[in-house]
């Protein structure tokens, strides 16, 4: 436990035999439960993650669905086990798990029911991100501070997260990106439900080996694509939230001088 909240990690993985034992071994001792979501991995990587820790849980895809898939698949185990706080770590080591209580502190102390990493608020960014990398995760952090409606969030890209299973119960998961672009549409369905959402500076992890599974003319439509049906949930949920013209218990609780008279629960609820 981390300041008396459950925690879970999960971990997406796919063909990560090589780096997902490290991954899992490094998590803190104070999560609760580790949840490594192999995505139809072509290689050993559910053998290799149960050999680093034998009370690692294991959820395989029967066929490859994406990276949000799996994440998702590890929200939806992590919900009906009694977490409080669900943490998402990549499975190839690019994610320091000493960062792991600055984003669960916003949570812990009520600030927060979403706290992401952003490597651009970490000193060590150009000495450690790719200059191609560097360009494209802020191209597509600039369009996602319009998509999503958090003016205030950078490096939309990062998927080191933290999130109250409260805040999870209340989306449509079913609804969410499974693909590349999935942190882009999360923060929009985030939005949905009213949720806080604080940047949290974390370390950016690029061994000398790294090399990007994402090639730009794969990437380009289809986080386009996301961006725009992101917007468009957000403009939609927006709408459904308004009032209605003429509502006047809306009204009068926003009205100044108008006083609330305080209704006993039980009145309230005809018991």
């Amino acid at each position: 436990m981390y300041r008396q909240l459950r925690i879970a990690v999960v971990i997406p993985a796919f063909n990560e035999e090589a780096a997902i034992a490290d991954a899992v071994s490094s998590v803190p001792s104070f999560v609760d439960r580790v949840i490594v979501v192999d995505d139809a991995s072509r290689d050993n990587t559910s053998a290799c993650a149960r050999d680093a820790d034998s009370e690692v849980v294991v959820v395989r895809h029967a066929s490859n669905r994406g990276v949000g898939a799996a994440i998702v698949s590890g929200y939806r185990d992590a919900l009906v086990t009694g977490a409080d706080v669900v943490v998402v770590m990549a499975g190839d080591g690019q994610m320091d798990p000493q960062d792991l209580p600055a984003l669960l502190d916003p949570i812990a102390l009520g600030h927060a029911d979403y706290v992401k990493g952003n490597r651009f608020a970490h000193r060590e960014l150009f000495l450690q991100m790719p200059p191609i990398r560097v360009l494209g995760n802020t191209l597509l952090s600039l369009a996602t501070k319009v998509t999503s409606g958090y003016g205030h969030v950078f490096d939309s890209q990062c998927g080191y997260t933290a999130v109250r299973t409260e805040t999870l119960a209340k989306l449509d998961l079913d609804q969410v990106f499974p693909r590349y672009g999935y942190p882009n549409d999360m923060l929009a369905h985030l939005h949905g439900v009213d949720a806080r959402v604080v940047d949290v500076p974390v370390r950016p992890i690029y061994g000398p080996s790294w090399k990007s599974g994402v090639k730009w003319h794969t990437a380009v439509y289809p986080v386009g694509f996301v961006l725009l049906k992101s917007w468009l949930t957000r403009v939609r949920n927006e709408r459904k939230s308004r009032p209605a013209a003429g509502t006047t218990a809306t009204a009068a609780a926003f009205s100044p001088g108008i006083e609330q008279e305080s209704v006993p629960k039980e009145q309230a609820s005809g018991q």
